[in-house]
């Protein structure tokens, strides 16, 4: 009856292993944040980060109806994911939708323009946003938040819509009040863990691609400027591999960086992701670029990327500091698209 269940019979038992995980092990984690010995402290710090991670590709993984057979099944537990990382006021069909014209459109069809938005704000918010990036701390990524709850706030937002927002701030607020009452230190290690998490996601998806970007929050297609066919998918595609060697270390989060394998056959699913690279690309693979080139693009293009026209260029393989110039992307994740 379980196998029946999920869409793919291999499937079964690292689903619910890493599915039994990201559930048990993030109130497990919250709890360990709040044991009075650091040691407990630092175990339950590493769980939280490792299953928001899991729960974030997770949705990634319902969203392509990867795991169960029924798209139901597949909605209901991505919206439990994404009130495990505070993607939930966003809806999971619309966060669905929107991932699913990045795949169609090829191209990165956003949710909040962080770059227009910054160009039209004051001089000092902008250097303020420009200044917490420098020092690391993901302010963008904090506005694209803001943005997706304020939303519905709009001119034409309804009620219910509304509604829905303040029920869930409500809900989640009273969460963090309790917790603070509890520990306040476990508020404390839970933000820093936070942080860990959406640095996490943003370095992943800053370097897979290097499509153009359109902030369209209705059904508009993207321009029709240049041919966009799977030949151009693939050149503008990178996977950023954690491991070559070691390839169980791309499981911290949950093997997106099979990023090429991925959207060659979007529905495969995240256990299969390594084999299937292997099996569709050479071991010199041009698209292939392992975190360690990339660890120097994120740190010195970090405030560039911010107000940048494109998403740079990567050199061929072979050349010192190939990715320096790959700037990357920033407010393209597909946790706060509307």
């Amino acid at each position: 009856m379980i196998s029946q269940t999920f869409r793919y019979e291999d499937g079964v038992l690292p689903n619910l292993l890493a599915l039994g995980l990201t559930v048990l092990g993030y109130p497990l984690g919250v709890a360990l944040l709040a044991a009075p010995h650091w040691g407990w402290n630092v175990l339950g710090f590493a769980l939280v980060v490792l299953t928001l991670v899991w729960s974030a590709y997770f949705i990634h993984e319902f969203a392509h109806h990867a795991i169960f057979q029924a798209a139901a099944a597949n909605a209901r537990w991505g919206t439990l994911m994404s009130w495990i990382n505070g993607s939930c006021y966003a809806k999971f069909d619309d966060m669905r939708r929107k991932h699913m014209r990045h795949h169609v459109e090829r191209a990165d069809v956003i949710t909040f323009d962080a770059k227009g938005f910054l160009l039209r704000a004051p001089a000092w918010q902008r250097t303020l946003v420009l200044a917490l990036e420098w020092a690391y701390f993901p302010a963008v990524e904090f506005l694209m938040r803001g943005f997706v709850m304020v939303l519905p706030f709009r001119t034409g937002g309804s009620v219910g819509a509304r509604a829905r927002i303040l029920g869930i701030a409500a809900l989640r607020l009273s969460a963090w009040a309790l917790l603070a009452l509890l520990s306040p230190k476990a508020v404390l290690l839970y933000f820093a863990a936070y942080l860990v998490f959406i640095t996490l996601l943003r370095f992943a998806d800053c370097f897979q691609h290097t499509y153009d970007a359109y902030p369209i929050l209705d059904d508009t297609p993207v321009p029709k400027d240049k041919l966009r066919d799977r030949a151009y998918e693939q050149a503008n595609t990178f996977s950023d591999i954690v491991g070559l060697r070691h390839p169980w270390l791309n499981m911290l989060w949950l093997n997106f960086g099979f990023h090429n394998a991925h959207h060659e056959r979007p529905t495969m699913p995240w256990y299969r992701l390594p084999a299937y690279h292997r099996e569709l690309f050479p071991g010199d693979y041009e698209q292939v670029i392992t975190v360690r080139e990339l660890l120097r693009s994120f740190h010195i293009n970090r405030v560039k990327r911010i107000l940048a026209d494109d998403y740079g260029r990567v050199e061929n393989a072979g050349v010192p500091g190939r990715a320096d110039g790959f700037l990357g992307a920033v407010g393209v994740s597909f946790l706060t698209a509307v």
